[in-house]
């Protein structure tokens, strides 16, 4: 297969190239293409690739790209991980929001939804290049806020997209651990492990737990101490996790507890936007000028790894900073060892691509349009949940309604997802006006107001909202 990565030049991707070395199976991923409009950190990324693949066999060959109607023809899967603006964008989308007091987050907050709006009308010319060059390529989507970004795509790619998102199976390992239950990352997919799992991206709830026929997560709820033993037990308490009868998605904490989260945004020594900003630009320019501690002898010899050690060592620091004002807000935690494992969305991403070429048959949790699984939503509306993937198709499996503890929720933030995805088809300012107003953590229409306008004054991408 032929695998095109867009953002190819980001930070992450070496994680999806772990998971293609190690895939040996027949019909796996021959060639790696990675698109991105900035060569020079498409080299930089290529450099860890080379140095993860040395000694490898058959490890596949990577291919770079700065011209998408190049890196599209003949690729069977594309895989979306691009980030417009930057971080310096996300920076400025929680630098904003934080000015006019509420919380910026680059999915759940403000700054989510100013994130959208300029992501949108990018990832739509994307959609129509792939149309035009690559018709019968599958698209999966990984691009933030990863439910909004997918349900505009389908206008143009119908079934053929997908999102994905790591937070869904991390979260179900972490609770199987707790109850003291180990399987590893094939049992979420065999079906061997059952996730009831509902809500939208960055909103959703994990009800049930099932291992070998029986739902194991009443007894984990069942001990507090169990539940304060991971990071989302520690995030949301014992006592909530117990009043709900379900463990929620992390983002639920800038929810359940806006006044500590938002208290802890400000006290924090800059954002999170901010903080990886300047770690990225230090990883990439160490690399592109040698300035990496010391190393960069090293980075000209051909035996070594460094380009490879200051990935590895970037990429810790930023698993452990993870949701670090979160964490302050909640009693100031560090992370253990086993909560910095991720729930590996390269893996999730390989898994669809087997499944569908091969009919390897795969249970994931996925966003993909409704289709009449929660009554509460309409046919087209993109949710998070389990599915079952295989030869060519996507199926979500049957689940139960929406508790009411869900439902105002769910409901409100598909309204603010709808409102934002109109804006950016229509360039209509009034509905972006509309999304901030109805986010729950825009505690004040007129704050809505004032944050368009400053968003818009400060991002060129937005100048179409009229």
């Amino acid at each position: 297969m032929i695998l095109t990565i867009l953002g190819g030049g980001g930070f992450r991707v070496p994680l999806v190239y772990s998971a293609l070395l190690a895939d040996r199976e027949p019909g796996r991923v021959t060639e790696l293409r990675l698109f991105d409009a900035d060569a020079a950190r498409l080299g930089v990324v290529a450099r860890v690739l080379s140095e993860l693949a040395e000694g490898m066999p058959d490890a596949p060959i990577v291919r770079l790209f700065t011209e998408l109607s190049e890196a599209l023809p003949g690729t069977d899967f594309i895989f979306s991980a691009i980030r417009v603006g930057g971080l310096e964008g996300r920076a400025a989308d929680e630098r904003i929001a934080l000015e006019h007091g509420v919380i910026g987050q680059e999915t759940v907050g403000a700054g989510g939804i100013s994130y959208a709006l300029r992501t949108i009308p990018v990832v739509l010319d994307i959609a129509e290049a792939v149309k035009k060059h690559a018709p019968e390529a599958w698209f999966i989507n990984f691009t933030n806020p990863a439910g909004v970004i997918t349900e505009a795509m389908t206008e143009v790619l119908g079934t053929k997209v997908v999102g994905i998102c790591d937070s869904p199976v991390g979260l179900a390992r972490r609770c199987l651990l707790a109850a003291g239950i180990h399987r590893g990352a094939a049992a979420f997919r065999d079906g061997s492990v059952e996730i009831d799992y509902f809500g939208l991206n960055h909103l959703g709830w994990l009800r049930g737990l099932v291992v070998d026929g029986e739902d194991v997560l009443p007894r984990l709820l069942a001990d507090a101490g169990a539940i304060e033993s991971f990071e989302e037990g520690r995030l949301f308490g014992a006592s909530w996790i117990q009043a709900l009868g379900a463990v929620p998605n992390e983002y639920l904490h800038y929810y359940y507890f806006r006044r500590e989260a938002l208290d802890a945004d400000r006290r924090a020594e800059s954002t999170r936007g901010a903080y990886l900003a300047r770690q990225q630009s230090s990883f990439y320019n160490g690399l592109l000028n040698g300035n990496d501690g010391g190393a960069a002898p090293a980075l000209r010899s051909p035996t070594s790894k460094a380009a490879l050690g200051l990935w590895e060592k970037t990429k810790l620091d930023r698993e452990e900073t993870y949701m670090q004002s979160n964490r302050d807000a909640s009693g100031t935690f560090e992370r253990a060892p086993e909560d910095l494992v991720t729930g590996g969305y390269e893996s999730v991403a390989l898994a669809i691509m087997r499944a569908i070429r091969q009919g390897e048959a795969a249970r994931l949790i996925l966003n993909v349009p409704n289709r009449g699984t929660l009554a509460e939503l309409d046919a087209d509306a993109v949710i998070e949940a389990p599915c079952l993937v295989d030869a060519g198709q996507i199926r979500l499996l049957p689940t139960r309604p929406l508790p009411d503890y869900a439902r105002g929720l769910v409901v409100n933030a598909k309204a603010v997802e709808r409102a934002t995805i109109h804006a950016a088809l229509t360039g209509s300012r009034r509905s972006a006006y509309k999304a901030l107003a109805m986010n729950p953590l825009v505690d004040s229409v007129r704050v809505a107001q004032e944050l368009l306008d400053a968003y818009i004054d400060h991002f060129e991408q937005l100048q179409y909202l009229r």
